[in-house]
């Protein structure tokens, strides 16, 4: 619903706007464009089917129906979200140089990404809320947090990441734009505000605000949880520990994949560090596809229930390969 009325909205205002299309710049200095974008190209495609294999062995498996996998599904819906709402942008004007949007298409993508990302630090803070309640109150987990409850959190934090995000489009479509040139890869928040003809600095100052609102919030709930499981951690015997430690291991790993990169581009750029524009862009490229890449790989081997399943499913896919070859030998002999 909030993204069929930003639609309208985004459509009734383009009417009426002199701009009919943004050009992305970002790729103009980038040599071996070619190369990068065939790269990115089978980067996406794997973050695609990666997440979709998870989202589909968690559906048609009823022993996977539990709280933990219904968030490792949103997480993967998140991760599609996020990588689908900029790679095809990007491997279109790196591949077939397809460098224009539309201004409506424009301010739609980027209240998707917007959302992904901030869907991103709500998936990631309600995973750690779910370890620390399986290895606070092992006894009481499955009555904490059910199925159900589960699902209502995910909903709720779906609908306050878009009522977050939805701000910065609002602001957005009543800009002047001078200019109808997008020095990034794709259409993000400073690209758009780049354009207009107004003193940037007060809408970076309020993104700003926003972000490190919930990037800290989400960050500290993360970090209080796990100190809280460290504390449960150090009273338990030394088999306990590394059980309750592989439990955690998975989820860290995605914290640090994403964290580690937006820390540097929105805290550390903010306190000193100074990145050239290539080295901000890349750095973006590389928190989108990293992350959304590693997630569903790492729950798929470190998580038993899921790994199982995948080599379930490659003995039947070698079964199958094996049956049709000696089924077709003579035909394949003969040709």
């Amino acid at each position: 619903t909030c993204l069929l009325l930003l639609s309208i909205t985004l459509l009734l205002e383009s009417k009426s706007s002199t701009e009919k299309e943004f050009v992305i710049e970002g790729f103009e200095k980038v040599e071996r464009k070619m190369a990068i974008g065939v790269v990115m190209l089978i980067v996406y495609v794997l973050i695609i089917l990666a997440n979709t294999l998870n989202i589909v062995f968690v559906i048609l498996d009823k022993k996977l129906h539990k709280p933990m996998y219904l968030l490792i599904c949103n997480l993967a819906v998140v991760d599609m979200l996020y990588s689908t709402s900029s790679c095809p942008t990007m491997i279109g004007v790196l591949l077939a140089g397809a460098n224009t949007i539309s201004y409506a298409a424009c301010f739609i993508q980027m209240f998707i990404f917007q959302v992904a990302e901030t869907m991103e630090l709500f998936a990631l803070a309600v995973m750690a809320f779910d370890r620390l309640i399986a290895i606070s109150f092992p006894l009481r987990y499955r009555s904490i947090l059910t199925n159900v409850h589960t699902i209502a959190i995910t909903y709720f934090l779906w609908v306050a990441a878009c009522a977050f995000v939805t701000l910065m489009p609002v602001l957005l479509i009543p800009m002047p734009h001078c200019s109808n040139r997008l020095t990034y890869a794709f259409c993000d928040f400073p690209a758009v505000v780049r354009t207009s003809c107004l003193n940037p600095s007060y809408y970076f100052n309020l993104a700003t605000i926003v972000l490190f609102f919930l990037l800290f919030f989400t960050s500290g709930f993360i970090c209080l949880s796990y100190a809280w499981i460290i504390s449960v951690v150090l009273k338990s015997s030394k088999n306990e520990t590394r059980k309750l430690l592989s439990t955690c291991f998975s989820h860290l790993i995605v914290v640090v994949c994403y964290y580690v990169p937006l820390f540097v581009r929105v805290v550390f750029t903010r306190i000193g560090l100074v990145l050239t524009l290539e080295e901000r862009q890349g750095l973006m490229i590389g928190a989108i596809l990293g992350p959304s890449l590693v997630n569903p790989f790492v729950y798929c081997l470190r998580t038993k229930e899921i790994k199982n399943k995948l080599f379930v499913f490659g003995r039947k896919i070698n079964v199958l390969i094996t049956k049709w070859y000696y089924s077709n030998s003579n035909i394949i002999n003969t040709i």
